[in-house]
């Protein structure tokens, strides 16, 4: 079941046949992002899948964090503004929607 939160979507660990259907494992992967602390604006909307990691996201204007983690399936709109914290490194699939 999905859950949204500052406007970011997260879904719990989603059954095999969900990420099947999205094709998620053909998706590109962006490999291996260390642990580090860096602002991020998403120019499109992104579909991604954390395959390794742990992130706390901050949206402009909250103190309040959004927490992603492996087996993760997010989806991030279109034009938000945050602060990616990453306290674990992260590999994931991502899809940018047109």
């Amino acid at each position: 079941m999905a859950t949204e939160k500052s406007g970011i979507i997260i879904e719990k660990n989603p059954p095999e046949s969900t990420l099947t259907q999205l094709g998620v494992r053909s998706w590109p992967k962006w490999e291996l992002i260390p642990p580090s602390k860096f602002p991020w604006t998403f120019s499109v909307k992104e579909s991604c899948y954390l395959l390794e990691g742990k992130v706390k996201v901050y949206t402009d204007g909250s103190d309040e964090a959004v927490e992603i983690e492996a087996g993760d399936l997010v989806v991030f709109p279109k034009g938000l503004s945050c602060t990616w914290d990453v306290s674990v490194t992260v590999e994931k699939h991502y899809y940018h929607h047109e």
